[in-house]
C-alpha cells in the first residue's frame, strides 16, 4: 500500500533556486520515485522572507496548495473546502548545511536501489519521501502531512499508529535515549497520549519526566499531521495580521516579516499542559505575540495526540562533520528501506583499495585511490595514485584536483568544491576544515584544520588580521565568518593548490602566504548565499552518467548479469541518451565479440523504445524496412563494427516521433538476433556427417519421432540465456497414444527437382500442401518461416545436399550430385502450438532422412545441433531442448555451458526397476482445447533476458537448479517430488513469460490439483497439451469425469503417454509405399 498524495510541496528558502527544485521534483515523478499513482500537483514553494521559519513555511505552502487545488476545481477564488478530501504533503527544506552545498534534503547517502524503475541517486529527500509515502501515511485519514529534511528517519515498514476516531493535530515521535535528547525536543505526554507540553534542551529532571518504562523519551522528530478541519483552521489565519506575513500574498501586500515556528508557535498551542498567557507572553515582540494570540484562539480547541513509533530511529544531521561521516558510513538500524553500502552509484577501478568502513558515492575513481575506514567521498572524479586516510569527507572534486592531492595524505579533513555566482560571474570555490572544528565557537577556544588557532597562525603565518575586521568583537570571531577561502586571483586560476598549502609545513606555507593575501577571499558565511544549488545539481548529474558510462562498459564486456534499464530509463528522462547510446555503440563495435554486441544492440533497442514513452505501438513488430537492409548485411557477413555504424547513422532518422523510435527499436533487435543466430551457429563445428551407400533410386527413406515432455528447466536452452547463463532441461521422449506422432520421409526422384509435400496429421493419404522446387530461386525465401515449404527447403541447405547461393542451377546440383532430384513427406498427428516440441523433433525428422536418403549419415548428437544451424537459418530462433527430448530415447537431462561455441551435452537419466512403467501409469495428456497464440513470446524473453531484468536472472538460477533437482527425484523415483518439480517449473514459467495461462487453463488446472502431484503445460504454455502425474494410477477415465463437470473448458480431450525408450527410427522401407501414406494411427485430437 502506498500514500496516494494530491499535492507535494517542498519548501526552499528565499533565493534558494526554486526552479533547480522543481525540475528535481519533476525527475522524481518521471523516474516512478513518487508511487505507482505520483501526485498531480508537485510544487517547489519559496519561502516570502529570508527568516520566515518552520511555521511561516508551513502557513505559505498551504496556502499555495490550497491556491491550486481551487484552481483544479474550477473556483476563482481559494477556497478551504478543497482540503476536505486532499491528503497534502510539505517537505521544509530548511536551513543551509555545511556538508552539502543543496542542503540536507539532497545530501546523497550511500545506497542503491536495484529494484527502482529507473536508476538514480538516492537522496535524503527520496528517503523522506518513501517513507512517508509507504510507511508513516499509509491509513491516514485525508490531511496535512508537514515534515521536515533536517534529520535520517527510519521506520518500520508497520508502525501501527491507530487512526480510528482521530480528531486534531498528531506529532510523530521516535524513542531516543534521555542523554540524546539533552540537544533535543521531547514531548510530554499524558496517560491517554496527549501532548502537554515541547521540552527543548530541556534539564534531566525534565527529560525524566518524559520517560517511558523502558526508559526511553519519544523525541521530537520533525513530523505532524493535521486533520482537515485543522488545516482548514490553520489556513483560515493567513488573512489575520500579523500571521498574513508568512504568506507572499503578505509579501505582496507590503506586510513586516514575521517569523514563526511549527512547532514553538503553532503545535505548541494545543498542548494541554500549556495556559493562553504562558503561551502568549512565552514568545518576544508585540507582533510575535499578536501572532500567537491568533493561533491560539484558532487551533486551541483540537487535541494533540502523539504517536511514538517503536524500532523507528532519528538521527539531526548536525553541523558537525564527525557526526555527519558517522551517519554516511554507519549501517541505518533494520527497521530502515535502505541498504547502505560501500560503493553507490560509482566506478572504481580498484575496489580493493577502499576499506571496510568507508564510503563513495556518485563517483568516478580511476588508478590507485586508497580510501581509509571512516572517510567519505561523494561527487569526485579523481585520478591515483591517492591516499586519502580516516576521517574525511571530500566532495565536488573534478579530475583537475587530482594533481594537487597526489603525494598529500590528507587525514580528518574536510575538502569541497563549490560551484559559486558572483552576480554573473560563475566561479569554482574550495573550502577546507578540520573534522572536528567548530564553526561558530569564539576562536580562542576553538580549532581551525582540528589545532587551536594560535598553533596555525603560527605555521602558516596568517594573522588574526587577513581573517576578521579590527571592528569584529573577539568573542564573536569563528570559522564560520574566518575569510579564509579564496575566490579570485587577479592574473591566475584558483585551483585546489590555494587552500591545501594550509596543510603543509612552515617551510612550504610561507611560499604561498603571500598568494593567498593578495586573492580576493571570503568566509564559508559569505560563500553560502552565492553558492550555485542549481549548477552543482547539474554537475551531479553529468557524474552520474559519466559514471554509468563506465558501468555500461563495464557491465557489457564483464558478461555481469546487472540490469541497464533502469539506467538507460534515467538517461532518457534526464536527457542524457545520447551520451549512452554513443557508449553502447562504442562497446559493440569495439568488443569483437558478437555475443557483447547483440546485448549492446538490445540495449540500444531499449533506450529508443524508452524515448517513445509508452507511446508509438508494441514493441514487437517487423523489422525488415529496407533503409535498414546495407547495416544488416555487414553484420550478416561478419563486419559487426561497420554494421554498427550503419545502424547509428539510420537510427539518427527514426528520431522525431514515438512511432519511428519504436520501429527503429524492432530493427535494432532485428540486428541483435542476426549476431544471436551468428553465435549459435557456431554449434556447426559439433555437426559430423560421415559417407554411406545411396539409397536406390525411388526408395524411401523414412524416421518416425516421439514427441518430448520438457519436464523442469525450459526456457533456459533458450539463446542467448543457453550460452551466457547456461541451461539445463529434463526431458522426456514419449509416445501419445501409442505411436510416434511426428515423421518423414525422402527418397531420390529421376527428376532433377524438390517436391515437398506435407500430409494431413488426421488422414493417411491427404496431402495438405505440395511444393516443386526446380530453381534456385525457388529456395530463396527459406529464412522466413511463414513460407510455403521453408523449414524443408532450410533443410536441403543446411544439410548442404543443395548449395545456397551458388552460380550453379539448382537442376545441374542434382543431377551431378545425386542424378535426381528429392521427394520429402512430413506429417505431424499432432495440432499446431502442441507444446510438445513438434517443429524441432520434425526437422530432426527431415534432416535424418535427408542425411541418409543423400548418402550421409548423422549422429544424433550431430542432428541436435543441425537442428540448432536449423533453425536459426530459418529465423525462427528456439533452443535444444525439443530435439534433445524428441531424438533421444528415454529421460534424459540435456545441458549447456555458459560459454561459446554452444555445445549441448545430454545425460541420460537411470531410474530403478520399473520405475519407468510407473511413469506411464501417472502420466497423462490432457489437450486443453487452446492454441498458443502469443507468437512473440520469445522475443519478449529474450527482450527481458538482454535487459537483465532482476526477476528474469533469478528465474534463470532456478530453472537450471529446479532441473538437478528433478532429475534427482527421477533417480530416486519419487513421484511425488517429482510433481513438486513439476508445479515449481509451472510458477517459473509463468515468471519467465506472463499470460502463458489461459483462464480456462488454469480453471482445468485448478479442478485436477486435488488429484496430481503435479502438472505443467508442455512447452512454453499459453495453450496446447497440459501434461499431468497423477496421484493413483490410470486415471484416464476418472480425470476425464471431473473435467467433464468443471464449467468453460472448451474442447478438452486426455491421452495416454508412454515413455519411447528406444528413441527415433531411421528405415529404409523400400519404393512399395502408397503416396502419402504414413505409418502409425491417428490420433483423437
Amino acid at each position: 500500500m502506498a500514500a496516494e498524495w494530491s499535492v507535494v510541496l517542498l519548501t526552499c528558502q528565499r533565493g534558494g533556486c526554486v526552479s533547480a527544485f522543481q525540475r528535481e521534483l519533476e525527475a522524481r515523478r518521471l523516474r516512478g520515485g513518487l508511487g505507482p499513482r505520483p501526485p498531480p500537483l508537485l510544487l517547489a514553494v519559496e519561502d516570502p522572507w529570508a527568516r520566515l521559519g518552520s511555521g511561516g513555511a508551513t502557513l505559505n505552502a498551504l496556502l499555495v496548495a490550497a491556491e491550486h487545488l481551487s484552481a483544479r476545481a474550477g473556483c476563482t477564488v481559494v477556497t478551504s473546502d478543497v482540503l476536505r478530501e486532499a491528503r497534502i504533503l510539505i517537505l521544509h527544506m530548511g536551513r543551509d548545511f555545511s556538508f552539502d552545498d543543496c542542503g540536507r534534503a539532497f545530501t546523497c547517502l550511500p545506497v542503491e536501489e536495484p529494484g527502482a524503475v529507473a536508476e538514480a541517486l538516492v537522496c535524503n529527500l527520496d528517503s523522506l519521501l518513501g517513507t512517508m509515502t509507504h510507511r508513516l501515511c499509509v491509513g491516514s485519514p485525508p490531511g496535512v502531512w508537514v515534515c521536515s529534511t533536517d534529520m535520517l528517519l527510519t521506520v518500520p515498514s508497520a508502525p501501527g499508529i491507530d487512526w480510528d476516531g482521530f480528531q486534531g493535530v498528531r506529532v510523530i515521535a521516535v524513542p531516543g535515549s534521555q542523554m540524546y535528547a539533552r540537544n533535543h525536543g521531547v514531548y510530554l505526554t499524558d496517560e491517554q497520549g496527549l501532548v502537554r507540553d515541547i521540552i527543548y534542551k530541556g534539564t534531566e529532571a525534565q527529560i525524566r519526566q518524559c520517560a517511558g518504562p523502558d526508559g526511553t523519551v519519544p523525541l521530537v522528530c520533525g513530523v505532524v499531521f493535521f486533520s482537515s478541519d485543522a488545516a482548514e483552521q490553520l489556513l483560515a489565519t493567513h488573512v489575520i495580521p500579523p500571521l498574513d506575513a508568512c504568506t507572499y500574498m503578505g509579501l505582496d501586500s507590503g506586510a513586516p516579516p514575521i517569523q514563526l515556528s511549527l512547532f514553538f508557535d503553532i503545535v505548541l498551542c494545543m498542548a494541554r499542559g500549556m495556559t493562553e498567557e504562558d503561551f502568549v507572553k512565552g514568545s518576544g515582540d508585540a507582533s510575535a505575540r499578536s501572532a500567537r494570540s491568533v493561533l491560539w484562539t484558532a487551533l486551541r480547541a483540537f487535541p494533540l495526540s502523539m504517536a511514538c513509533i517503536p524500532d523507528a530511529s532519528y538521527d539531526y544531521m548536525t553541523m558537525s562533520a564527525s557526526d555527519h561521516i558517522r551517519s554516511l558510513t554507519l549501517l541505518p538500524s533494520s527497521a530502515s528501506h535502505l541498504r547502505f553500502c560501500k560503493t553507490a552509484h560509482s566506478h572504481v577501478d580498484q575496489p580493493c583499495l577502499l576499506e571496510d568502513g568507508s564510503s563513495v558515492t556518485n563517483c568516478l575513481l580511476e588508478g590507485a585511490v586508497r580510501l581509509a575506514a571512516g572517510s567519505v567521498i561523494q561527487h569526485c572524479h579523481l585520478q591515483g595514485p591517492l591516499e586519502i586516510g580516516p576521517g574525511c569527507l571530500l566532495s565536488g572534486l573534478t579530475v583537475g584536483s587530482s594533481p594537487a592531492l597526489q603525494g598529500c595524505l590528507l587525514r580528518d579533513i574536510v575538502l569541497q568544491g563549490h560551484h559559486v555566482r558572483l552576480r554573473d560571474l560563475p566561479c569554482r570555490v574550495f573550502t577546507l576544515t578540520g573534522r572536528l572544528d567548530d564553526w561558530q565557537s569564539p576562536a580562542e577556544e576553538a580549532t581551525y584544520l582540528n589545532m587551536p588557532w594560535a598553533e596555525f597562525f603560527h605555521r602558516t603565518g596568517i594573522r588574526e588580521g587577513d581573517l576578521w575586521d579590527a571592528e569584529t568583537p573577539q568573542r564573536s570571531r569563528c570559522l564560520l565568518n574566518a575569510r579564509l577561502f579564496p575566490v579570485l586571483h587577479a592574473c591566475e586560476a584558483l585551483g585546489l593548490d590555494d587552500v591545501l598549502w594550509l596543510l603543509a609545513p612552515a617551510a612550504v606555507a610561507g611560499k604561498r602566504l603571500a598568494c593567498w593575501r593578495t586573492a580576493w577571499r571570503m568566509s564559508w558565511q559569505e560563500l553560502l548565499p552565492c553558492l550555485d544549488k542549481a549548477v552543482e545539481l547539474g554537475a551531479r548529474r553529468a557524474l552520474f552518467f559519466l559514471q554509468g558510462q563506465r558501468k555500461v562498459r563495464t557491465v557489457l564486456l564483464g558478461h555481469q548479469d546487472s540490469s541497464l534499464l533502469p539506467l538507460a530509463r534515467s538517461a532518457v528522462h534526464e536527457g542524457y541518451h545520447e551520451a549512452v547510446l554513443g557508449t553502447l555503440d562504442e562497446v559493440a563495435s569495439t568488443a569483437g565479440d558478437a555475443g557483447i554486441a547483440a546485448r549492446a544492440l538490445a540495449c540500444i533497442a531499449e533506450v529508443l523504445g524508452c524515448m517513445a514513452r509508452g507511446e508509438g505501438g508494441l514493441r514487437s513488430g517487423p523489422a525488415a524496412n529496407r533503409e535498414w537492409a546495407s547495416a544488416f548485411g555487414r553484420l550478416e557477413t561478419g563486419d559487426i563494427a561497420g554494421g554498427v555504424r550503419e545502424l547509428a547513422a539510420e537510427r539518427q532518422k527514426w528520431m522525431s516521433s514515438p512511432a519511428l523510435l519504436v520501429r527503429a527499436a524492432r530493427h535494432y533487435e532485428g540486428a541483435e538476433q542476426i549476431l544471436v543466430r551468428q553465435a549459435v551457429m557456431s554449434s556447426c563445428q559439433f555437426v559430423t556427417v560421415g559417407q554411406v551407400e545411396l539409397p536406390p533410386l525411388g526408395h524411401w527413406v523414412q524416421v518416425a519421432c516421439p514427441a518430448r515432455l520438457d519436464l523442469s528447466g525450459g526456457w533456459s536452452d533458450t539463446p542467448p540465456i543457453t550460452y551466457e547463463h547456461g541451461g539445463a532441461v529434463v526431458d522426456v521422449a514419449v509416445l501419445v497414444d501409442g505411436c510416434r506422432p511426428i515423421g518423414a520421409r525422402v527418397r531420390r526422384i529421376s527428376e532433377p527437382e524438390l517436391r515437398l509435400v506435407s500430409l494431413g496429421g488426421m488422414s493417411r493419404s491427404e496431402a495438405v500442401a505440395e511444393l516443386v522446387c526446380r530453381e534456385l530461386e525457388h529456395l530463396q525465401d527459406y529464412c522466413q518461416p511463414h513460407a510455403p515449404g521453408a523449414l524443408l527447403k532450410a533443410a536441403f541447405i543446411c544439410t548442404q545436399v543443395v548449395q545456397f547461393p551458388s552460380q550453379k542451377p539448382l537442376q545441374a546440383q542434382l543431377m551431378e550430385s545425386f542424378g535426381g532430384g528429392f521427394e520429402v513427406h512430413t506429417w505431424s498427428k499432432l495440432p499446431h502450438g502442441s507444446g510438445l516440441g513438434t517443429s524441432s523433433i520434425l526437422a530432426g525428422a527431415v534432416m535424418a532422412s535427408l542425411y541418409r536418403a543423400a548418402g550421409k549419415a548423422a549422429s544424433t548428437e550431430s542432428l541436435i545441433h543441425a537442428v540448432l544451424h536449423l533453425e536459426q537459418r530459418l529465423t525462427t530462433g528456439g533452443g535444444w531442448q525439443d530435439q534433445v527430448g524428441g531424438l533421444v530415447p528415454g529421460i534424459k537431462i540435456g545441458r549447456s555451458k555458459a560459454q561459446l561455441p554452444l555445445k549441448v551435452e545430454v545425460e541420460k537419466i537411470p531410474v530403478p526397476d520399473s520405475f519407468t512403467q510407473t511413469l506411464n501409469n501417472h502420466l497423462l495428456l490432457v489437450y486443453t482445447g487452446k492454441t498458443r497464440l502469443a507468437r512473440n513470446l520469445l522475443q519478449d524473453v529474450v527482450r527481458n533476458w538482454y535487459a537483465r531484468l532482476p526477476s528474469t536472472v533469478q528465474n534463470a538460477d532456478a530453472l537450471v537448479s529446479n532441473a538437478e533437482e528433478c532429475a534427482q527425484a527421477l533417480r530416486q523415483g519419487n513421484l511425488p517430488l517429482i510433481g513438486k518439480c513439476l508445479d515449481r517449473y509451472w510458477q517459473q514459467k509463468k515468471c519467465m513469460a506472463p499470460g502463458c495461462e489461459p483462464l480456462a487453463v488454469g480453471r482445468m488446472m485448478d479442478a485436477l490439483r486435488p488429484y496430481v502431484y503435479g502438472q505443467c503445460l508442455a512447452g512454453a504454455g499459453g495453450g496446447g497439451f497440459l501434461y499431468v502425474l497423477t496421484k493413483v494410477p490410470r486415471q484416464k477415465e476418472a480425470l476425464h469425469q471431473i473435467l467433464a463437470k468443471t464449467e468453460g473448458l472448451g474442447n478438452f480431450s486426455i491421452h495416454s503417454i508412454a515413455v519411447d525408450t528406444s528413441g527415433f527410427s531411421v528405415e529404409v522401407v523400400g519404393c512399395d509405399l502408397k503416396d502419402g501414406a504414413h505409418p502409425g494411427e491417428d490420433m483423437a485430437v
